[in-house]
């Protein structure tokens, strides 16, 4: 789950247009820093520059060509939203959160997702472009639609059990494109895709991770929404190194600044649909993880929302985290990966 955070207000002054006709953003100077201020960032890398992109208006972005100093670009991915957007999730606008981006099949794929704070009548939409430093990308429509679960007049309910936000593609060994989604709810969500990246014909979504066993009911209610009860577990992703597939997930509560207390776990498997185990063998499905990063409470309240990327023979691990010396902003962290001699993977200190 994503709220509106000041930092989208600060960095990207551009809101994105609701109209189906195209809008001109207003051209102004980007600015440059070595210290950004992102929400769900995900990373790429084009030729000689690196891509950032991240939850807010029509979606923001940055340039680097080193990954330390960051353009910020004023004019968001996506200048017009597209319609369906609207009809198919009551009460979203322009704010988009979580998107993914990578490259398969000589064409750039970007998810992203729209929905409305703490509810799961939600949607995952699907851009494409042939080149990130073009910035044109064409809408793809909607990979995956998840309907609000409510109870009904007879008491029964009705809706899905999970939640279509956070999406994360992977690309297994024999080339088949996965999508792996979701918060709350059920859990993390996995399903097959097809060649033009959308939900494979006949797949269903399989849940592959949850924060609690699922006999266990936390005492503590859910303190950012009463519709998505306390299986705080969200914002997969998946990263291939060595013979596993490496599950990384983000903990608790998000979006509540320096109240927030978000951290990463992970579980490993040796095919990319699970199960997924940590490193005492328990499945994720049934609340199993290795805690990966928490906040420190001296730098960082509390990170989450993770990715990870090999570049130029170096993994990376980059997340958002709750600044302590700023009042609990969201800044973009990145950490070095190294690997345990039984292939669990550590973070190197900067």
């Amino acid at each position: 789950m994503k709220q509106l955070f000041i930092s989208a207000l600060l960095l990207t002054s551009t809101l994105a247009a609701v109209a189906q006709a195209p809008r001109r953003a207003p051209q102004r100077d980007p600015f440059t820093t070595e210290t950004p201020m992102v929400h769900d960032p995900v990373m790429a890398r084009d030729g000689d520059t690196y891509y950032l992109y991240a939850t807010g208006m029509g979606i923001q972005q940055m340039t680097s060509k080193d990954r330390k100093t960051w353009t910020v670009l004023q004019q968001p991915v996506m200048t017009v939203i597209p319609g369906w957007t609207t009809d198919s999730v009551p009460g979203f606008g322009n704010h988009v959160w979580a998107p993914d981006v990578i490259q398969w099949h000589g064409r750039w794929w970007m998810a992203y997702s729209c929905s409305t704070f703490g509810k799961n009548g939600s949607a995952i939409g699907l851009l494409s472009t042939h080149s990130l430093r073009s910035g044109m990308w064409k809408d793809e429509g909607c990979i995956v639609t998840s309907h609000e679960r409510r109870r009904g007049a007879n008491g029964e309910m009705t809706g899905d059990n999970w939640n279509a936000i956070d999406p994360n593609f992977v690309i297994d060994d024999k080339d088949q494109p996965w999508l792996v989604w979701g918060s709350f709810w059920d859990g993390i969500q996995l399903a097959r895709l097809d060649s033009t990246m959308h939900l494979a014909k006949g797949e269903q979504p399989r849940t592959v991770a949850r924060r609690y066993d699922p006999h266990y009911t936390p005492t503590e209610p859910n303190p950012t929404s009463r519709y998505a009860g306390t299986n705080a577990i969200e914002a997969p992703f998946i990263f291939k190194h060595g013979g596993y597939y490496y599950l990384f997930v983000s903990w608790d509560y998000c979006c509540r600044g320096s109240k927030s207390n978000y951290r990463v776990a992970v579980g490993r498997s040796k095919t990319v649909n699970g199960p997924y185990m940590d490193r005492t063998g328990k499945d994720m499905t049934q609340g199993g993880g290795t805690l990966f990063l928490e906040g420190d409470k001296k730098e960082w309240e509390a990170a989450g929302h993770c990715a990870a990327y090999t570049f130029d023979g170096e993994d990376i691990f980059i997340c958002h985290g709750y600044s302590v010396t700023r009042n609990g902003a969201a800044m973009l962290i990145q950490r070095p990966i190294s690997w345990t001699s039984d292939g669990w993977p550590n973070l190197i200190d900067n």
